[in-house]
């Protein structure tokens, strides 16, 4: 009897719980699990965004005393956009994101066709091609820097031996011709593999039936390239231009690393330029409103390619 007792007693004490929780409908019993991480995202990403419009908005510096902070309205925005140091710094960024998007796709995509025709050793050709992202950019940064170096540098031996110059006598990281190829070079050698993995993904993923029937029907390698190749891996090509175009507008580290900006500020991209307003000048509204710029500009741009990547799928 005292076994039976207890076992009706905890049953009734459960009853209430039990009901409770078979009362909540599957939409609230997922909240209740997704929700803490919903609150630590916005808490995370929420919030500095919007302290950064708020600061944006004063004159706020952090190397002063808050009592000295006061609202300046807009003037920050206006202030940045007729600025020419500011437009010099989009262009170089422009610049860059253009071209190492260019010779990425370009090169990136001409590896995944020829690692997807199964030949001997391709398994290690994949794995030698996919070392230089493996590598963090400071590293590659330091490491290209002594390739660059006119006296020792491998590069200029071999731009030499290519073209018969003295490999002394130009350097790629010093003079302002070459530094943005120089930093267009090394991004394009650490992020090629990363659009080739992408795009050697969206290759493996056409049926082989659809080559079949276009041969039956005597279509010809070129042909089939253009009509069945390039339509059904545009998706993947499109998806690796989003995510290394944002990367590449972000781009700060490896830049950093080789060229800190110069000669000059002729690579000063906008992340430099950014940094320096923010933690040298420390002027940190007119930085906040840089940063807000730079912000609704990837956003947008980003959400207007997102759109045509969608029509682009649903063909």
């Amino acid at each position: 009897m005292t076994d039976e007792t207890t076992v009706r007693d905890s049953a009734t004490a459960r009853a209430p719980h039990a009901r409770g929780f078979r009362g909540l409908s599957d939409r609230m019993v997922g909240w209740t699990f997704i929700a803490p991480s919903i609150i630590l995202l916005l808490a995370i990403n929420i919030f500095p965004l919007i302290w950064t419009i708020r600061l944006s908005l004063t004159n706020y510096r952090a190397n002063r005393t808050a009592a000295e902070v006061k609202s300046v309205g807009l003037r920050n925005y206006e202030r940045i956009l007729t600025d020419p140091d500011i437009w010099n710094a989009m262009q170089a960024t422009a610049h860059f994101v253009f071209w190492t998007l260019f010779l990425q796709v370009l090169i990136g995509f001409t590896l995944a066709y020829l690692i997807n025709k199964k030949f001997r050793g391709n398994d290690l050709w994949t794995t030698i091609i996919v070392l230089p992202m493996m590598l963090s950019p400071a590293v590659v940064g330091n490491f290209w820097t002594f390739l660059y170096q006119p006296q020792i540098g491998l590069f200029n031996y071999f731009v030499g031996f290519l073209t018969g110059a003295d490999p002394s006598s130009f350097s790629m990281i010093g003079d302002t011709a070459l530094a943005p190829w120089a930093i267009v070079i090394v991004d394009t050698w650490m992020w090629t593999p990363f659009v080739m993995l992408i795009c050697l993904a969206g290759l493996r993923s056409i049926p082989e039936s659809i080559y079949e029937a276009a041969e039956c029907d005597r279509a010809s390698k070129w042909r089939q390239f253009w009509t069945i190749t390039i339509p059904m891996a545009l998706p993947f090509l499109m998806l690796a231009v989003l995510f290394r175009g944002i990367e590449n507008f972000k781009m700060f580290d490896l830049v950093v690393q080789l060229t800190g900006g110069g000669p000059g500020s002729i690579t000063e991209l906008t992340s430099i330029n950014l940094k320096r307003e923010a933690f040298e000048k420390w002027r940190t509204g007119y930085a906040s409103a840089y940063a807000v710029i730079l912000f609704v500009t990837v956003f947008g741009l980003a959400s207007i390619y997102v759109k045509a990547l969608n029509k682009v799928k649903e063909r």
